[in-house]
């Protein structure tokens, strides 16, 4: 049953047409949240920026303070990892092997197992970056380089987005490491790589993620 509510803020009237009306948050037939805190309008779920602070600007980072109006009013501080983003590939031969490096990874001072990724530019496209960086990583050129589709390796404070790849056709030629870039290339099964991810030998997010989308969809391809 429609409704229709009638909001006052400021010296202007709203009205909100509405499906239901659950506490103070209204379901309008456009399928959004409209909550109504305090005479006022807010987008349920959603929060508005008020301010934004550089603090720090790196060469891979930026850093920046917020503050943030939630649906209640409240204001906020929002503090935020600014990063351009970062592409993987999972490299998978004819025999079903996958294609992985190892390298020390500083911040946790420990040599990981991960797929080969590099990081982008801002504005950069991610295919042509995962291109480049699987002939980079592992000497690899590819007949076939799918979507997978994207993860947040983390969605508190840091805005990066993993784009993934499934590269299928491979053939190899050398390597083009950067000058301070160290790893050693493994290989091994496809299967045994995804038990390394749900024993705990890979830790590395978006290896886990990419290793697991790529084996659902090989195996769904036979």
């Amino acid at each position: 049953m429609r409704v229709e509510k009638y909001v006052r803020t400021g010296d202007k009237i709203y009205c909100v047409q509405v499906l239901a009306i659950i506490k103070n948050v209204c379901y309008n037939e456009n399928r959004t949240y409209v909550a109504l805190w305090k005479g006022r309008i807010f987008m349920h779920l959603q929060e508005k920026t008020v301010s934004e602070e550089p603090i720090f600007d790196g060469k891979i980072i930026k850093v920046q303070k917020d503050m943030a109006e939630l649906e209640n009013g409240a204001v906020v501080t929002r503090e935020l990892v600014i990063h351009p983003g970062g592409v993987c590939i999972v490299p998978v031969n004819k025999t079903g092997e996958v294609y992985l490096v190892k390298q020390f990874r500083y911040p946790f001072k420990e040599v990981l197992t991960e797929v080969p990724a590099g990081k982008l530019e801002f504005g950069e496209d991610h295919r042509s970056a995962g291109l480049r960086e699987l002939k980079e990583e592992i000497g690899a050129k590819c007949e076939s380089f799918e979507y997978m589709g994207v993860m947040y390796p983390s969605v508190a404070y840091l805005t990066e987005k993993i784009h993934m790849y499934l590269a299928t056709g491979l053939s190899f030629d050398k390597q083009s490491l950067d000058e301070d870039e160290f790893l050693d290339v493994i290989k091994m099964p496809l299967s045994k790589a995804v038990d390394m991810v749900l024993n705990g030998e890979i830790k590395d997010g978006k290896t886990q993620t990419a290793l697991l989308l790529a084996a659902r969809k090989l195996d769904m391809a036979k």
